[in-house]
């Protein structure tokens, strides 16, 4: 049953989008898009030319229809390239879509990448003031917000500076206070809690909770499936830029989980040549999980380690890149992150020239508890830039046949089940 228009914040229909494969799309800032505020009152995006031909073309949105009411907060999940941000990015106006049309009720704040909506020639203090009158606030509501927005950015210091001089954390730090604290009422986030150090996502994740209580709209997008399960209602799962589902989070998650990851013990990559034009520096090629006895496989034994094994090549020559792995349960709970310079005792990040690389990672023996885990790959250059990720890649299974604990008949909580070492005295 269709919502009243009253009730509806934000509401789509037939919405495509088409780029041409090879050709450099001008971005553009919300900022850019300030005198369409004015001309279309009601947020209105149509554009129903239909395309002239298919071939040389990649649809990034398909067809998407959909209807958010006011005060939903609603997640946004799926594999990289499903659609997710092209989505975001014609909701906020970046971006006009190829077909359909997309209405949006309310004021519009969005946080879709480091410093969307910024201008770099001008300061801190003078891009929250502009920003908060494209969102139609007044003067006196922004200053009543300006100390709580630049004590939760920590720029104090910076705060007259041109943003041009600022660092990717300080930009990521500053935009968000932005778009959490001038109050829209309707929010698009694009996976700020992906970015920053460890305390500032923590500060961002209760302000979401924050926002999410007080009754605002939120679209979110997000690779966490434990924070979008916390943050979110219901959740959207988009797949090669076709709205495929739409439910409770703990369903649409665990669906996608399980449909997006192969259970092979191998995942290699078939990059097309278009793709690998857009992939830039790096190139993954292959991920295998090796048993103990170095062979591919989608089932480990827990009593002894076993190798993950990441192949890639780099284009050209990068500083301080690094590449990791991530693990999560198939309910999407995040269990750990782990990259190849974690433990380098090296001081500053070496170059690695052009060419093909190995990663080799060990999980030790008697770490993971029995269950199926979801491995995943990512990548990027030390506070400077996101290379290639993927998080859904290859799911496997862990057995805990003589592991620890394995001789008591109950089971164990919990996604680890380590081998501690136990000393007992006799104390009276």
């Amino acid at each position: 049953m269709r919502a009243k228009m009253n009730d509806v914040a934000v509401s789509a229909e037939n919405l495509s989008k088409r780029y041409r494969i090879g050709e450099k799309v001008p971005y553009k800032a919300l900022r850019d898009e300030i005198t369409k505020l004015f001309t279309t009152p009601f947020g209105k995006l149509k554009n129903q030319s239909a395309p002239k031909r298919e071939k040389g073309y990649i649809w990034a949105l398909k067809d998407v229809s959909l209807e958010v009411k006011r005060g939903e907060v609603v997640g946004i999940i799926g594999r990289n390239g499903a659609g997710k941000t092209t989505l975001l990015k014609i909701l906020s106006r970046v971006t006009e879509p190829t077909k359909g049309h997309a209405e949006i009720r309310g004021r519009v704040g969005s946080l879709l990448e480091v410093g969307t909506g910024f201008h770099p020639e001008l300061t801190g203090r003078e891009n929250i003031y502009l920003n908060g009158a494209i969102l139609g606030m007044k003067k006196r509501e922004i200053d009543k917000k300006f100390n709580e927005i630049v004590s939760f950015a920590e720029i104090e210091k910076f705060i007259d500076t041109p943003v041009k001089h600022y660092s990717a954390g300080m930009h990521v730090r500053l935009a968000f206070a932005v778009a959490a604290h001038l109050e829209p009422e309707i929010l698009l986030v694009d996976e700020v809690l992906a970015v920053g150090d460890v305390e500032f996502q923590k500060k961002c994740l209760g302000k979401m909770k924050d926002v999410t209580g007080e009754g605002r709209t939120v679209l979110f997008v997000s690779h966490n499936m434990a924070v979008i399960q916390a943050l979110c209602p219901q959740t959207l799962l988009l797949e090669q830029g076709c709205l495929q589902m739409r439910g409770s989070s703990a369903e649409v998650v665990k669906t996608y989980l399980k449909g997006n990851s192969v259970e092979s013990g191998e995942y290699i990559w078939q990059w097309e040549e278009e793709r690998l034009n857009d992939l830039g520096l790096l190139v993954p090629l292959s991920l295998r999980i090796l048993d103990h006895k170095g062979k591919v496989s989608e089932r480990v034994l827990a009593r002894y380690p076993f190798q993950i094994e990441f192949r890639y090549q780099l284009t050209e020559s990068v500083s301080n890149l690094r590449v990791g792995l991530t693990l999560k349960t198939t309910e999407g709970q995040w269990v750990c992150t782990s990259f190849d310079r974690d433990r380098t005792e090296e001081h500053g990040w070496y170059n690695r020239k052009q060419g093909i690389y190995v990663a080799m990672c060990t999980i030790p023996e008697n770490l993971l508890n029995d269950g199926t885990f979801v491995l995943g790959v990512i990548t990027g250059i030390k506070g400077a830039q996101r290379l290639y990720r993927d998080f859904e890649l290859i799911r496997f299974s862990v057995d805990m046949t003589a592991g620890v604990g394995s001789h008591w008949a109950d089971g164990r909580s919990g996604v680890i089940r380590p081998d501690f070492k136990w000393e007992t005295e006799f104390a009276g």
